[in-house]
């Protein structure tokens, strides 16, 4: 008689199985590496937007003259990344006070960043 040995190994199912769950696993940790990616990013902007602001309404602070009323633009570079600074200044009810807001953006002119202070005459 003659016995038929069967081989030893994985089907072609077997291995179709495993690739796939491979790739559902391997896109899950790349869709949460580039989440990472794009969080540390927007920190990254929001920080230096933050002293772009900053910087903006500490020069209005420390003028030795009110500032003007209306709106003034200018771009602020930071970290070799260039973003939009408007600052807005109106007039409050108390004339001896102004309001003034700093709107920064960024180079696909996206609002990153929004700041107000009111600034009194010295």
């Amino acid at each position: 008689m003659t016995r038929r040995r069967r081989a030893a190994g994985f089907t072609l199912i077997e291995v179709l199985v495993a690739l796939g769950i491979v790739a559902i696993a391997l896109m899950a940790g790349t869709q949460a590496t580039m989440a990472l990616t794009r969080n540390a990013q927007r920190q990254s902007d929001l920080m230096l937007a933050q002293i772009c602001a900053e910087n903006e309404l500490i020069k209005a602070r420390i003028a030795r003259q009110m500032p003007a009323v209306g709106d003034a633009g200018g771009v602020c570079l930071q970290a070799n990344q260039a973003f939009g600074v408007t600052v807005t200044t109106t007039p409050t009810l108390n004339p001896n006070f102004r309001r003034v807001d700093v709107q920064v953006r960024n180079a696909d002119d996206a609002p990153v960043l929004r700041l107000s202070t009111v600034v009194g005459r010295y």
